[in-house]
């Protein structure tokens, strides 16, 4: 039986920050994910689907509605002027129905900032591509969620089977839409606040005695805590990269395919997982670019969300991930020591003590004017190179309304960096997606084609 999930009512500390730091365009947090369908889908079954979908996820009906003088995280409030046919669009696939074009179609609708007065998604279907087939390109914003609860929430709109289920409940009542006063929110945001403050203090209480017993070992403690704290978001003036500089509002993107057991195998060489395959193959990549201009590196500064998921916030929906930011080495040409490297870098990264305190840093910064805290929060991702993710997928076949689902290309955001790749596993093969900045690389084409001999490079270690 699936746990329902807990959306809760207010943005996180830290799904706020996300909100909040968008007055500088550059750390827009726009996720665009794109689908590939063997046809299109049943255009009535599907619309169907995704109004159940909007009746039983609250977040897409929601909107973010803020506090007076910003006393608390936003709300998220129900949409009384809900429209579906705003969010759910479709559309001929443009040029001559290549992936290519659908990509280049996509790209401009990720660029476009969300319409701030609704809920942050919107999703297009694509027919009449030139295999026969249909694409689908859902756009969210990150403070919705991350990359495993957005697999979350789109199992709503999924199916087992072609044919679908023939015992489909029926269709939830509308939920209710009730929209607060000014003079409601503020209060609501003070007793939000005074809870706050009274948990903080709680939990300051119960490692009091703790501290009594062992003053030296606990002030210790908090001493590595705070350090940690100061290595993960201490300001860095400029990217590592010598040529990957330039920024933009402009996004290109590209695909990549390669198969998740070979990937897996190449691993388990240094007794590592897919994700440190996955590091060694960019960072191959990134080492082949800058030669390829004359510019070898030793090392690029990358970020990448390290999931906090566990039995405590298993059924809590939204964000669950705390952001780490290291070099990694680049200039390591074997591609076995440089995969070895990287494993205990991202171990080190996740074993980090300062990592649960992020998320109360978030709560500082959103109390601070716009301006500050975007500021500081910038001068932390000014010196990001390159951001990766690592997103698991549903193991099995899954259909949209009559459609088989064949491929999806998740484009995480830039947000600062030069670009982003994601991967998305999903039936045994890891899909790339490539969310590069045209003004940091001009030439596509041969960052994919080196991106693509870095991986050669991990796939070909012997078991």
């Amino acid at each position: 039986m699936t746990t329902p999930i807990d959306y809760g009512g207010r943005m996180s500390d830290g799904d706020a920050l996300l909100w909040h730091i968008e007055k500088d365009p550059q750390l827009r947090s726009t996720i665009l994910v794109v689908w590939l369908l063997d046809q299109a889908p049943d255009r009535a079954r599907f619309e169907a689907k995704v109004e159940r979908a909007t009746r039983t996820i609250p977040r897409l009906r929601q909107r973010v509605m803020s506090n007076p003088a910003s006393l608390a995280p936003p709300r998220w409030e129900m949409d009384p002027g809900f429209d579906r046919k705003f969010h759910l669009r479709w559309m001929a696939a443009p040029g001559d129905g290549s992936l290519r074009a659908v990509l280049d179609s996509a790209e401009p609708i990720a660029m476009q900032g969300f319409d701030r007065a609704r809920p942050l998604w919107e999703l297009y279907v694509l027919g009449g591509m030139a295999n026969g087939g249909a694409a689908m390109l859902m756009k969210l914003h990150h403070s919705l969620s991350d990359g495993v609860g957005l697999v979350r929430m789109t199992t709503a709109m999924v199916e087992r089977s072609r044919e679908g289920s023939s015992r489909e409940k029926a269709m939830p009542e509308l939920p209710e839409a009730t929209v607060m006063s000014q003079r409601d929110r503020a209060f609501d945001a003070l007793g939000h606040e005074w809870r706050r403050q009274l948990g903080r203090a709680r939990r300051v209480a119960g490692a009091l005695p703790g501290l009594v017993a062992n003053p030296v070992s606990s002030a210790q403690s908090v001493a590595e805590a705070v350090s940690s704290l100061g290595r993960l978001l201490r300001p860095v003036g400029e990217p590592l990269s010598p040529i990957m500089r330039g920024r933009s509002l402009s996004v290109r993107f590209d695909t990549l395919e390669f198969p998740v057991d070979a990937l897996r195998a190449a691993a388990k060489r240094v007794e590592g997982k897919l994700n440190d395959a996955f590091v060694a193959g960019v960072a191959g990549g990134l080492r082949l670019y800058h030669e390829a201009h004359g510019a070898p590196i030793d090392a690029i500064r990358m970020s990448m969300p390290i999931n906090i998921r566990d039995a405590n916030v298993e059924a809590v929906g939204g964000n669950q991930f705390v952001p780490a930011r290291f070099p990694i080495p680049v200039g390591e040409v074997d591609p076995l020591e440089r995969m070895r490297k990287i494993r205990g870098l991202v171990g080190a990264q996740r074993a980090e003590r300062g990592l649960p305190m992020i998320e109360d840093v978030a709560g500082i910064l959103i109390r601070l004017p716009a301006a500050v805290a975007t500021e500081l929060f910038g001068s932390v991702q000014r010196g990001v190179d390159i951001t990766t993710s690592n997103v698991p997928g549903p193991p099995m076949d899954v259909y949209v309304s009559g459609a088989k689902l064949e491929a999806v290309y998740g484009f995480g955001p830039i947000a600062g960096a030069a670009v982003n790749i994601t991967l998305f596993s999903q039936r045994g093969t890891a899909y790339l997606g490539i969310n590069s900045d045209p003004a940091a690389i001009p030439d596509p084409e041969r960052f994919v084609q080196c991106m693509a001999a870095g991986f050669a490079e991990v796939l070909a270690i012997q078991p």
